[in-house]
């Protein structure tokens, strides 16, 4: 697998529609060209037999770090996109990048963890030595967005990594609930997480945004299923109904676009953060994204201009790192649905584009050492 000849200052990027994954990752070697890489992070559609995917993805990547997961829509060239196999690829000359895949999850032991975490920023800070001047660290991380793992995975691992900032996102599967998958060592992993730490001299920085703030409607756990991630009161009250008391209007029913529109936020270290709900359960109960417990105080949030946020986010990130080679992005799948609702979907696509964004739909994003929901972050890479 290689980047485009000619163009050693840019990251690689290609994407496909193609339904067969041989044919898929035909046209991705195709369009990337002939450089060598560092390493590559593929994100595809659900729709691939894994299996197949997996032997056309090593066919193509022979001594190249690949590390990738499902996804529940990707972000391309195009802005929005959806059905396809994308893989962005570090160029050999200006990265490096080395990677450890915890296939096991739910057996995680976060004492060996932190010691196998602290030996690839060590073997990274080795590696890197190749670059020259003065180098700089960041840690991609890709976790199972099922397993209900990433709090205890995404704490532990910033833990170990120090000063190194971690950035990522839940695997998804197209909101069908049932088998997301993460992609190392030439294979798709169940209830896995991989960690790749990512080297380059060249300016990268690490953020994330949302685009909700909390409003006046406060609701208690009062009654909850913690390692289910599953609330079963609210107020005293059956979940489901008194969140929609709180959060809606006569005649809604609750879905996947009223969570979107109408997302449940906690104060957290001075700052508001979404805490996004999955779906709601015949027995009255609500499945979160993310860690829930009893006694936690929620407000309902409400939408800020999204469109002028994020003008604001992208200026800010060129003025950060310069000229932007790539924004490697980790957006909640429900931000892309209560877009389509609002109709704005093909302004924020456009602004994708235009500002080099690319990525996938995730069920929760990392950002160092939190797990989140319903937010909108990433990486910028300089050129």
């Amino acid at each position: 697998m290689a980047t485009g000849a000619g163009v050693r200052a840019g990251i690689g990027f290609a994407s496909s529609h193609a339904d067969d994954p041989f044919e898929a990752m035909a046209d991705l070697v195709d369009q990337l060209g002939t450089e060598p890489l560092a390493g590559a992070v593929i994100f595809c559609s659900q729709h691939y037999d894994r299996d197949s995917l997996a032997r056309a993805i090593n066919l193509h990547s022979e001594c190249t770090t690949v590390i990738g997961c499902t996804s529940s829509g990707e972000l391309t060239d195009a802005g929005y996109d959806h059905d396809s196999l994308t893989v962005i690829g570090f160029p050999a000359a200006d990265f490096c990048m080395t990677s450890h895949c915890f296939d096991d999850i739910d057996n995680f032991d976060p004492v060996a963890a932190r010691e196998i975490v602290r030996a690839l920023a060590a073997q990274a800070e080795r590696d890197s030595r190749r670059l020259g001047g003065l180098v700089n660290h960041v840690a991609l991380f890709l976790v199972d967005g099922l397993s209900h793992r990433e709090e205890l995975l995404t704490m532990t691992i910033q833990d170990a990594l120090g000063d190194i900032p971690l950035i990522g996102g839940s695997s998804g599967d197209d909101l069908a609930f049932r088998q997301t998958a993460i992609f190392d060592g030439g294979r798709f992993h169940a209830r896995a997480a991989v960690v790749a730490i990512l080297s380059s001299t060249r300016p990268m920085h690490v953020f994330k945004a949302q685009h909700y703030q909390p409003g006046a409607a406060k609701m208690v756990i009062t009654g909850a299923i913690p390692h289910e991630r599953i609330v079963t009161e609210i107020n005293a009250e059956p979940a489901a109904a008194e969140y929609l008391r709180l959060a809606g209007h006569a005649g809604e029913e609750l879905g996947m676009e009223f969570f979107a529109a109408h997302p449940p936020m906690v104060r957290a270290g001075g700052e508001y953060h979404v805490r996004s709900i999955q779906s709601a359960n015949a027995d009255g109960s609500l499945t979160f994204y993310c860690a829930i417990d009893e006694g936690i105080v929620l407000n309902i949030g409400e939408p800020v201009d999204r469109i002028a946020g994020m003008r604001q986010l992208f200026s800010d990130l060129h003025a950060r790192v310069g000229e932007v080679d790539r924004i490697i992005a980790f957006d909640c799948v429900l931000n892309r649905i209560d877009a389509e609702q609002r109709q704005i979907s093909r302004d924020v696509s456009a602004l994708y584009a235009g500002n080099r964004v690319i990525g996938f739909n995730t069920y929760g994003e990392q950002y160092h050492a939190l797990h989140v929901n319903q937010t909108f972050s990433g990486l910028a890479i300089g050129r």
